[in-house]
């Protein structure tokens, strides 16, 4: 049984299992595969056993709605009426827009000018209002003037305990999918969306172990275990940029330092190994940080998790066609 003072009560799992049930009608469960044969299983040892969750398929492409959902259904109406905000380089985007409009929502998001032209198409096609910045620092600095001056609700891309009550139906959903696991891993980037996972199996299956996964060059949330505290910094750089926020958060990176076992590394080359073997064996197109929890079980966990039954991540997808050729063919030439 699991030490309660370490699940924050509004991470208690009958928070977690309202959420889910509220957020329901305008988010999907998502499937989980087994790996049965490609060539993953030739690269690691024998008898390991590999599970993918495939969040991918969920609503505006990524697991971001969740959480986004869950904040904007605690709105009453009149904060509904002023709209709401949001910063984020495309996943978050994409979701606060398909969220608002679910919802009858005005939405208005701040993005870095160096977004993928796809992720702000996709994000303006859904009826938000698109502000381009030069640096993630102007990004949050205007999304809050925005908040203090028209009364608009900023919605985090990561903090807050009603966003991690919505990632955290991902861990359910694992729970419920994935058979006697002996390992997790997930992909961080700001943390909502491992310390969510990591509070639902911390309840559910309490002798889990729970490994997160961070780019070399966003590794926010191991920089920050390590000196004790929440930092930041403006240059972050992966090609997983969907992992690259420029600073952690007070919830957040307690969820994740409380719950999480380790955080381990990776680097580009490993992402894009690992985007190819998703294409390969499950014949699935992924971004960068859909493939970090199969490069991790392929890199630096691959021998401690020999011979076990280890769950990954694919957290989405929003990646326009040329986009995935480029980073392929990136893939092909690096490996000659």
């Amino acid at each position: 049984m699991i030490d309660d003072r370490i699940i924050p009560p509004e991470l208690a799992l009958e928070h977690l299992r309202a959420t889910r049930a509220r957020v329901a009608p305008f988010v999907v469960e998502t499937p989980s595969v087994r790996w049965h044969s490609g060539e993953l299983l030739s690269l690691l040892p024998e008898e390991t056993e590999v599970w993918a969750k495939l969040e991918l398929f969920q609503c505006a492409g990524t697991f971001k709605p969740r959480g986004a959902m869950n904040v904007m259904l605690h709105l009453d109406a009149a904060a509904r009426e002023r709209g709401v905000t949001a910063v984020s380089a495309g996943n978050h985007a994409i979701a606060t827009a398909f969220c608002a409009r679910q919802l009858g929502i005005d939405a208005q998001v701040f993005m870095p000018k160096f977004a993928r032209a796809y992720r702000i198409a996709k994000a303006q096609a859904l009826g938000a209002t698109v502000v381009l910045c030069d640096t993630q620092t102007e990004m949050f600095e205007r999304a809050q003037a925005l908040q203090r001056e028209r009364g608009r609700t900023f919605i985090h891309p990561f903090e807050g305990p009603l966003t991690l009550q919505g990632s955290a139906g991902v861990g359910l959903e694992i729970a419920e999918q994935m058979p006697d696991l002996d390992a997790m891993i997930v992909p961080i980037g700001g943390g909502g969306l491992a310390g969510g996972v990591a509070a639902a199996l911390r309840q559910l299956r309490p002798n889990l172990a729970i490994y997160g996964v961070e780019p070399e060059g966003a590794n926010m949330m191991s920089m920050s275990i390590a000196q004790g505290g929440v930092m930041q910094r403006e240059q972050v750089k992966s090609i997983a940029d969907s992992l690259c926020p420029p600073r952690t958060e007070p919830f957040s990176f307690s969820v994740c330092n409380a719950l999480l076992d380790e955080i381990v590394l990776i680097d580009d080359e490993a992402l894009l190994r690992a985007m190819a073997l998703i294409l390969s064996d499950l014949k699935l197109v992924v971004e960068p940080a859909a493939a970090a929890s199969l490069a991790a079980l392929c890199g630096p966990l691959r021998d401690r998790l020999a011979g076990k039954r280890v769950g990954t991540l694919c957290c989405g997808t929003n990646i326009a066609s040329e986009d995935y050729l480029a980073l392929m063919a990136n893939s092909m030439n690096t490996s000659h």
